[in-house]
């Protein structure tokens, strides 16, 4: 289906959902204006009613990010078996978590869907990509966009991680991806570069372990030096990565900002640090220099 083919099919979606349409007309008042890539480490959810320096941060960076039309997440916490768009024109927040004060399950993130744009998406894909009308918001979504984009207007979409493939695929599916950011779509991609709950230490300013600063710096340097080869095979490192990840979960979805990275951009950091002794809290961002 083509472009045209697919306007006339769907038509336009009113409402406070993003259509074809007010995309088309960003990209005209915006040319040449790519929107970020980024990748967020999220943590607890608790970081969602927290004041600490990783929030203020994340408050900082909104505060100096580019008005994007629309966000495409990535999140450690939707996992499926074959790749999904979520098409939902007004998604739910979703509270995925147990345990945790009552605060926590208040919190409502209301931003709008990008129902035409999600579908668009799944329509380019040449059936990569599948539609979901059910999927909301996550955590791994919301904790961080009310940080970054507190008044909840710009629409948002998630994108799942078809926990089933190879990483390689991920890299591969990030590639194809990359047209939406000339699109004034901003990529949000949300899990850890260390994820090991199994060693969770309940203070937040625990000392750090020496594995998890270990495993930082050789993401770290594998992201300055732009090298997809190594984030592609983290089984290289050793007994390293399976402390860092037990699983992949949490490591995907910075597979996906890296793999959107283009000719041009600058990396910049969000944020540097941990937390609970064994939480990496590194975020980063690739945006045209």
């Amino acid at each position: 289906m083509n472009r045209k083919e697919f306007l006339t099919k769907t038509g336009i979606v009113m409402g406070g959902v993003l259509t074809l349409r007010e995309l088309d007309a960003w990209i005209s008042e915006h040319p040449g204006q790519r929107m970020p890539s980024l990748f967020v480490s999220h943590g607890s959810p608790m970081n969602a009613l927290a004041d600490n320096p990783y929030t203020r941060d994340l408050k900082a960076t909104g505060q100096r990010l580019p008005a994007p039309k629309a966000l495409l997440v990535v999140s450690a916490h939707w996992l499926t078996r074959g790749t999904f768009v979520a098409t939902h024109p007004q998604p739910e927040t979703i509270h995925d978590f147990g345990g945790f004060p009552k605060p926590l399950f208040d919190i409502q993130y209301p931003a709008p869907g990008a129902q035409d744009l999600a579908r668009a998406l799944a329509a380019d894909s040449g059936g990569l990509v599948k539609e979901d009308p059910s999927w909301g918001l996550d955590h791994g979504a919301w904790t961080v966009l009310l940080h970054m984009f507190p008044e909840a207007k710009i629409p948002v979409f998630q994108l799942s991680i078809d926990y089933y493939k190879p990483l390689s695929y991920h890299l591969e599916l990030a590639a194809l991806l990359k047209k939406w950011r000339e699109k004034g779509v901003m990529m949000l991609s949300s899990g850890n570069v260390t994820h090991n709950l199994g060693v969770f230490d309940r203070n937040e300013s625990a000392p750090v372990a020496d594995w998890a600063r270990e495993f930082d710096e050789l993401i770290k340097n594998a992201v300055e030096q732009g090298n997809l080869n190594a984030l592609a095979k983290p089984e290289q490192w050793g007994n390293i990565t399976k402390l860092a990840h037990p699983s992949y979960d949490h490591y995907i979805p910075l597979l996906y900002a890296s793999g959107l990275e283009q000719p041009g951009d600058q990396l910049q950091y969000i944020h540097q640090g941990f937390q609970h002794g064994t939480l990496s809290m590194r975020s980063y961002m690739f945006s045209k220099a």
